[in-house]
């Protein structure tokens, strides 16, 4: 029915392209090096009764390929917002990467937040509590997530997808709008959407 553009940002090392195999492929990554530039995953997924296909951008996180990320943040509809439980400091990036975000991709960009690395509970240098009222400061949505043992990925992607589709439902998003990073799947839809009331325009 839909296709939505979805990012994963964050610092270097908070394990997001680990959390985009393991969403896809639902296996951990073993031998998972810096990612360079942007790689590129999609999956179907089925949201609220809708069939929705999600095209997921994995960006760099070191500085010396922000430039090149940046670019990658036009249009997208949702982002996966990451950082790791057991580092204080890609914690503290957050405030820089959300800006980049709302700044870069669309004021309207739904963004939830994820602390990775849940199974390293004893290294944590983040409290549930002190990221969770970050979020809530922030309007994002939380959830502290493990790429190891798949602890919340799946729930984490599909969350914000679900959050985009009753934006779209409620008026609040328009996917005809250029970059909202929304496709309709068929073109048939978009008869079905016309507002009540109007007539079809010719």
């Amino acid at each position: 029915d839909f296709l939505f553009k979805f990012l994963v940002i964050g610092s270097a090392g908070t394990g997001k392209s680990c959390l985009l195999h393991q969403f896809i492929e639902n296996k951990f990554k073993q031998d998972s090096n810096h990612t360079i530039g942007v790689e590129f995953g999609s999956k179907v997924v089925n949201v609220g009764g809708k069939t929705v296909k999600l095209q997921i951008w994995d960006t760099a996180g070191q500085e010396r390929f922000r430039s090149v990320t940046r670019s990658y943040y036009r249009g997208a509809a949702g982002a996966l917002l990451v950082y790791d439980i057991t580092s204080r400091e890609t914690y503290n990036a957050l405030t820089n990467w959300l800006t980049d975000a709302r700044t870069l991709a669309s004021p309207n960009i739904v963004i939830i937040l994820c602390g990775n690395k849940k199974d390293l509970d004893s290294e944590r240098e983040v409290t549930f509590l002190e990221a969770s009222r970050f979020a809530q400061e922030n309007e994002l949505m939380f959830l502290e997530t493990s790429a190891l043992t798949g602890e919340n990925v799946e729930e984490a992607f599909l969350k914000c997808a679900r959050t985009i589709l009753n934006k779209i439902e409620s008026g609040e998003l328009d996917p005809e709008r250029m970059g909202s990073g929304i496709q309709y799947g068929d073109a048939s839809l978009r008869q079905l959407r016309q507002p009540r009331g109007t007539p079809p325009q010719t």
